[in-house]
């Protein structure tokens, strides 16, 4: 178990990394080539997008990431494979006819604006391609396939930036990354079937026969991931949304760049819950809430000492970085960025924690937890945006992803483990006390903002865990160990260090 989870979290954090890495380079090229009205459209769409496919898609994806790993009888693969597979297109098709039915109405264009009608367009194709890569995706997870998987997402992450720069500049804007987003499904979905049928054949998939299977624990599951994961993503859209109906597309636009700054910090965090899904439903079904408690422990020292680091980090460099980044024309998304910045520390916490309960298989009580924060969340937007615009989204937004953590530890005790144990917590708040005015003192000192961009990074990260190592909130066991999963030439580096 503990090779695989290694193993499954490198290939999980790497792609990642190469994903936020591709879109940190690439995101200042798409700004400014739709410039702040044309790019707050883009973002009122994906977030429009993203909670339809949670009706479309999340009784699938992550169904299907659970169950096929647990592989309780012979040919149990093939029969939920089969299932999900028919149940995503079934969706898929239904979804995509209702975009198009409501735009055929006329009711986007009197809604919104005549050009959106094109983009909705766009948008019903975009659920068939769309939902068959995720649930590609997750069925190679499900297996263990993290390598194939996590690869071609990072294939198809340059497909669509590059067709959709290309797109764009050619005259087609929004619509151009919206048609690049359908080529790079359709490119992941093609490769990942091929991968899919080494290990389970498709054709069986299709044609066996479920009868055997647990159907009503199977459609539970689904209905409630829906409401669960419906609730979550409404975390993540209803301030765009709102904005963007509250104010207008410029305003929008910015708020949506100063977000997805902050939920770069949520990398490693992502990483650890899409793991954590599948890695411990055998955990769970073998009542071993005492390894559970363990990974919950340790997994959550180090992501807020991680998170931490990262939130230090965009508060000491954010005035010189955001207007070299996004251009000086966006240097309002600072005051917004920095209120944003707690609740995305909260938020990486939650999310470990969110994959692990949710792998028990018991989700009212996460439904529970996260409809306050989405009530929440829902309430204070609707209060605050329209007095205070951006910063009032980003104190909404950011007080309900708080929360988030708060609600997770306390559905974690109720399920039977305390993922609070072994997180050493006033060693943890120690070393943010000791390291957070040394780095933020070094950037005031540094004057030049080439020199603070490349010499406050590496010795802040440096000195942060140097404290780490000498509050104790981390020793040189863990260190060793940790170094150890890296490979060379990096992990030799480590290894050295932590010698």
């Amino acid at each position: 178990m503990q090779r695989s989870l290694t193993s499954g979290f490198l290939s999980i954090v790497n792609a990642k990394l190469l994903m936020s890495l591709i879109g940190v380079a690439t995101l200042p090229l798409i700004v400014r080539v739709l410039g702040p009205t044309g790019y707050g459209d883009y973002a009122f769409l994906l977030s429009t997008f993203s909670l339809l496919m949670i009706l479309v898609s999340s009784g699938v994806t992550e169904g299907v990431q659970k169950f096929v790993a647990e592989d309780r009888t012979d040919a149990w693969r093939e029969r939920i494979v089969g299932f999900y597979l028919r149940l995503a297109l079934l969706l898929a098709v239904l979804g995509s006819l209702a975009v198009a039915g409501v735009t055929w109405s006329g009711l986007v264009s009197r809604l919104l604006a005549p050009r959106f009608e094109t983009y909705f367009y766009l948008l019903a194709g975009l659920v068939l391609t769309a939902q068959l890569r995720s649930f590609t995706r997750r069925a190679l997870l499900g297996l263990g396939l993290e390598p194939y998987s996590e690869s071609l997402s990072v294939v198809g992450k340059l497909v669509f930036v590059g067709i959709g720069l290309g797109l764009a500049t050619a005259g087609f804007g929004v619509a151009g990354f919206l048609a690049a987003k359908a080529i790079a499904a359709t490119l992941f979905t093609v490769v990942g079937f091929a991968l899919l049928a080494r290990r389970v054949s498709i054709r069986s998939a299709l044609s066996a026969r479920d009868g055997s299977l647990p159907h009503q624990e199977l459609l539970s599951f689904n209905g409630l991931n829906v409401v669960l994961v419906l609730l979550l993503m409404s975390l993540f859209h209803v301030d765009v949304l709102m904005l963007g109906v509250l104010t207008d597309s410029a305003r929008t636009g910015f708020y949506k760049a100063a977000l997805a700054l902050a939920q770069y910090m949520w990398l490693v965090p992502t990483a650890i819950q899409t793991l954590l899904l599948h890695s411990t439903a055998d955990l769970w079904t073998e009542g071993r809430h005492e390894r559970v408690e363990r990974l919950a422990g340790t997994v959550t020292r180090y992501v807020f000492l991680f998170t931490a680091l990262l939130a230090i980090g965009v508060f000491a460099l954010a005035d010189r970085f955001v207007p070299l980044y996004y251009g000086q024309e966006f240097a309002v998304v600072l005051g917004p960025l920095l209120v944003l910045l707690p609740g995305a520390v909260g938020f990486s916490l939650a999310r470990p924690l969110y994959g692990i309960n949710k792998a028990s298989g018991r989700l009212v009580p996460l439904i529970l937890a996260t409809t306050v924060a989405a009530g929440g969340n829902a309430a204070l937007n609707w209060l605050l945006i329209p007095r205070y615009g951006m910063i009032g989204a980003g104190m909404a937004t950011s007080a309900s992803y708080g929360s988030m953590f708060a609600l997770q530890v306390v559905c974690a005790r109720y399920l039977g483990y305390d993922p609070l144990a072994g997180v050493r917590p006033v060693r943890a708040l120690a070393t943010v006390a000791v390291a957070a005015p040394s780095i933020v003192g070094l950037d005031l000192l540094v004057g030049s903002t080439v020199v603070a961009l490349a010499v406050v990074p590496l010795v802040g990260f440096c000195l942060f865990w140097a404290v780490a190592l000498a509050t104790g909130a981390v020793d040189t066991v863990e260190l060793r160990a940790v170094a150890a999963t890296v490979p060379s030439p990096v992990g030799r580096v480590l290894r050295s260090l932590v010698s």
